[in-house]
């Protein structure tokens, strides 16, 4: 159960739908006392968070309205620093600057990491806070990833709140990456079998 999750997410009128669509007492116990909290990352989400390659990062502004930005990069770009709290290096992008205003201005994010070939999906709720690469150049050059340019700042995410999710809607898909191994081999086997009906030709034409 991830009681601190949920004690952000259920708010009076999700629990109200609840409540009207039936669902209410099954989420019940999410908000018990004697639920887990789910505050603190384990070494299961930490892992999870630094195999991913790119993670979903929704902030609002002041205006109230959401923006969703998928943030990318080498596996390990983003990673658990303690139980406590995530961080990646920004770099420069198209410069509209919409997520890091929008952190300035309230820190509250939500997150998805998805595991697509597996079917699995870590949530998250938390805070962020912006670190300039003047201000603490040491943990800056400690989160950056390499091979994508200089690193302007540093983001840091005190959690607040995950849940694992049901993987029953989420599609599986594969990167070129993780495809390779499987293509390697048929690619190997495609090779084999045209020398063969090379040789094979070649005999029948003696």
């Amino acid at each position: 159960m991830a009681r601190a999750f949920y004690e952000i997410g259920f708010t009076p009128s999700v629990l109200a739908a609840q409540e009207r669509e039936g669902s209410r007492a099954a989420y019940a116990p999410q908000l018990a006392p004697e639920a887990e909290a789910r505050d603190r990352l384990g070494p299961d989400e930490a892992a999870f968070i630094a195999a991913r390659d790119g993670f979903y990062q929704a902030s609002v502004g002041e205006t109230g309205w959401p923006y969703v930005q998928f943030r990318g990069g080498a596996k390990g770009f983003v990673r658990a620093l303690d139980e406590r709290t995530i961080g990646y290096a920004d770099y420069r992008g198209n410069r509209q600057y919409m997520s890091l205003g929008n952190l300035t201005a309230d820190g509250r994010v939500s997150l998805f990491f998805m595991d697509y070939p597996n079917r699995a999906r870590l949530k998250l709720f938390g805070r962020a806070r912006i670190v300039d690469r003047v201000e603490d150049p040491a943990l800056v050059a400690r989160l950056h990833a390499g091979g994508r340019g200089k690193p302007e700042r540093a983001v840091l995410i005190d959690v607040a709140g995950f849940d694992w999710n049901c993987p029953q809607h989420i599609p599986q898909r594969f990167t070129a990456e993780e495809l390779q191994p499987v293509l390697g081999e048929m690619q190997a086997r495609i090779a084999r079998l045209e020398a063969e009906n090379a040789a094979l030709k070649a005999e029948a034409a003696q």
